[in-house]
């Protein structure tokens, strides 16, 4: 794991070594295992390296191939080793010392651009062919590593961070006003649209999914990777489905496993991280290791106010997984006297930008703290779960139901709705109207519009700001950002993954955390391999028997205790103790809100009447459900761009 950087500088050779040095002094604020730079004539390239795999240590990036003419440098994990190395014909004396920046070396070598077509894993690098005189370099599919530049007439620039680049006299830290209305407009946790853009003006970034190529006559950027076209995947049996799943999802949490220190993973009392752990734990008993888990519960002063479906202490439900899977060390790290107000100054010097995840950010934080103390180098997740292992929520039973009702499938029809009522606890006389007006939808079409229309996000946008940068037609036309499911889900479903916006946001949190703790998260249910699996299993298994995410519920028999996978009834919830974290500084939070609301700097950008509006209602006792509300996510964001601000005026870090 590295923070890389990088000069190539077209018209004055000395200034890429002095440049890049300026880079690597700024990364010095974390800890590292080696430090090297590498140049050549108007090229100089940077690691600032962190050893997490056995391959990795002792590892010289960058690294430069006098035979190839090639030099490298790289943020990679590679997963699918073993496949490249019969690809590329590797020796098998090599196989257990290879390091993964040489592997994407040797690649680029055999297949050029079409190298990423090959690569599994996270990376972020850059090479130099010296043959050419060009830079090319890569981002993984979904953005789980950072990289920014910097680009004019006479340089390019890229890093790893973007306060590095601040370092430089030519990077102003100018902001950048159409990704804050961005950040400001979209209601969900997406942070912007335009992924080549950052929230300073003059510094990009590379896409998710995308490759870069740089040389005299400029820069371009490609997108390489697309979900594509998954074919339907027609096995014989329940029983062989759950195998090849097994096999797949197996392969996806061993090989993101791979370290020389401890494994840890996030666990919930939910059935992604509870299936990402069960599976990793038996892969660390086999090595006679145990695997460590981190869960975030309240305070012990916490009184659970949510509504009975809902449990804000997932502990039961986490000790069930604990216990039938063994080989488990858990921690269950309630954070005493923590509150998400107090660290949003920490959280930006981590992030480099304003986030939107306030009621999160204090135990992700917290979460890497402790497991950086435990000596874990690999922090598995299971955070993309939903829209691959887990798929299947409540209404895409009643699409199915609804294609069974308007193909008069009606025995089957029958059989799966007295299936899902015995599941759920509800009585046909309930779903069938509901069914009907799935499957015939035509009377109810102006009472959808209507209801969209009344539960629009709140904006708290500067008017002039909107219309200057026409964001909201932007937003309009972008797909998987209102925070709606509009149309048919398996179809949704598909689109998500080629909408590289929802992914960068989770790859910011993860490189930029992992610099600051040594560790490197990994997330098994976000492996294209799991991804293109899941998207090819028929729809009918993740509905089947009435029962909602029935694929991984039958899929993990005899992996996950039933206690938790046969759990129809409670869901975890998180944030419903951050009110009561944040009263001993709920006076804090209001002056601080009353100074934003005539700050003149937040003006070009919020709405402050929005603002004053919502704080002459706020009650300096607010009840614990006021979390969940539009206001008070308007409310903690405002804190955070006004924070950002502060820290972008004067110059933060």
């Amino acid at each position: 794991m590295s923070a890389i950087c990088g000069v190539l500088n077209y018209d004055n050779p000395s200034n890429s070594i002095e440049n890049c040095t300026c880079l690597m002094e700024a990364f010095q604020q974390f800890s590292s295992d080696d430090r090297y730079m590498w140049s050549d004539k108007n090229i100089t390239m940077g690691c600032h390296y962190q050893w997490i795999t056995t391959e990795s240590i002792g590892e010289r990036l960058p690294f430069y191939d006098r035979e190839l003419r090639l030099a490298i440098t790289a943020d990679a994990m590679i997963d699918n080793r073993r496949e490249l190395f019969e690809r590329l014909q590797v020796d098998q004396t090599q196989r257990k010392t290879i390091t993964d920046s040489r592997l994407i070396l040797l690649s680029y070598v055999k297949w050029g651009k079409d190298a990423l077509h090959y690569l599994v894993g996270d990376f972020a690098f850059m090479i130099w062919d010296e043959r050419n005189q060009t830079l090319f370099g890569a981002r993984d599919f979904s953005g789980a590593r950072t990289f920014y530049y910097y680009n004019d007439t006479k340089r390019f620039v890229f890093s790893t961070l973007i306060e590095p680049l601040f370092t430089l006299p030519y990077i102003k830290r100018t902001v950048n006003e159409t990704w804050m209305a961005e950040f400001i407009a979209i209601p969900t946790i997406v942070e912007s649209i335009d992924m080549n853009h950052t929230v300073y003006k003059p510094i990009n970034q590379l896409p998710p999914g995308h490759t870069i190529t740089v040389n005299q006559r400029g820069v371009k950027i490609e997108r390489y990777w697309y979900v594509g076209q998954v074919e339907r995947l027609k096995l014989g049996s329940e029983e062989e489905y759950r195998e090849a799943f097994c096999d797949v999802f197996q392969l996806a949490v061993t090989e993101k496993m791979r370290t020389y220190g401890e494994v840890g993973s996030h666990l919930s009392g939910g059935l992604d991280s509870g299936s990402v752990v069960s599976f990793a734990a038996k892969e660390q008993e086999r090595h006679s290791r145990p695997l460590y888990t981190y869960s975030s519960i309240p305070e012990n002063t916490f009184k659970d106010w949510t509504p009975m479906y809902y449990i804000a202490d997932e502990r039961p439900f986490i000790k069930e997984t604990v216990k039938y899977t063994g080989n488990i060390r858990d921690n269950y790290l309630d954070f005493q006297g923590v509150d998400p107000f107090s660290i949003i100054d920490d959280f930006l010097e981590i992030m480099e930008m304003p986030y939107k995840f306030f009621e999160n950010a204090f135990w992700l934080k917290g979460i890497n703290e402790k497991a950086h103390y435990d000596g874990v180098k690999i922090m598995l997740n299971g955070a993309r779960g939903n829209h691959s292992i887990s798929w299947g929520s409540e209404r895409l039973n009643l699409e199915y139901y609804a294609s069974l009702l308007k193909g008069l499938r009606l025995l089957r029809l029958n059989q799966e709705i007295t299936d899902y009522c015995v599941n759920y606890r509800c009585g046909k006389t309930l779903m069938l109207p509901i069914v009907a007006r799935k499957a015939f939808p035509i009377m109810h079409r102006l009472a959808s519009r209507k209801k969209q229309v009344d539960d629009q996000f709140p904006s708290y946008i500067n008017p002039q700001l909107a219309r200057k940068t026409n964001v909201y037609e932007k937003i309009t036309q972008a797909v998987h950002i209102s925070g709606r499911v509009d149309g048919e889900l398996n179809q949704y479903r598909r689109d998500y993954y080629d909408q590289i916006h929802v992914w960068n946001k989770s790859g910011t949190a993860t490189t930029k955390m992992s610099l600051r703790y040594s560790l490197w998260d990994r997330d098994p249910t976000n492996d294209p391999r799991v991804i293109r699996f899941c998207l090819s299993v028929p729809e009918m298994e993740y509905v089947k028997d009435g029962i909602e995410r029935s694929f991984i519920r039958r899929a993990t028999k005899n992996i996950l205790p039933d206690q938790v996978r046969l759990n129809y009834y409670s869901r975890g919830i998180q944030g419903a103790d951050t009110i009561h974290r944040m009263r001993p500084v709920w006076k804090n939070f209001k002056e601080e809100l009353s100074v934003l609301s005539r700050d003149s700097t937040m003006a070009e950008f919020i709405d402050q009447k929005v603002i004053q509006k919502i704080y002459k209602d706020l009650s300096d006792d607010p009840p614990s459900n006021f979390v969940w509300t539009d206001d008070f996510k308007i409310l903690t964001r405002s804190v955070i761009i006004h924070r950002f601000l502060l820290g972008a005026r004067y110059g933060r870090g």
